[in-house]
């Protein structure tokens, strides 16, 4: 069966079925995944003494590196300077 074949017989077509909606509360990411929504807000976090965006970083994600994720995901409530955060910020620490 060549393509034009294909194209050409008229029986041998079925309807597609269109993506089912996702569950309340849920949803799907480009590729139908599906994610709800705390997974992809990530997790609260509240600053105590001590703390900084590495430390933050190694506890959470095992990688002190990491912090720059934290940071850009909390841009607004830290400001421009990244090691200038406070006692009692509440930080979202993004899913990786």
């Amino acid at each position: 069966m060549g393509l034009l074949d294909f194209l050409t017989n008229e029986g041998d077509k079925k309807p597609v079925e269109a993506a089912k909606p996702a569950a309340s509360g849920a949803t799907t990411d480009f590729f139908g995944n599906g994610t709800d929504a705390k997974t992809t807000a990530g997790e609260q976090y509240t600053v105590v003494s001590g703390d900084s965006l590495s430390k933050i970083a190694k506890n959470h994600y095992g990688d002190a590196a990491k912090w720059h994720q934290i940071y850009e995901a909390n841009k607004a409530t830290i400001g421009s300077n990244p090691d200038k955060i406070e006692i009692g910020q509440v930080l979202t620490l993004p899913s990786l």
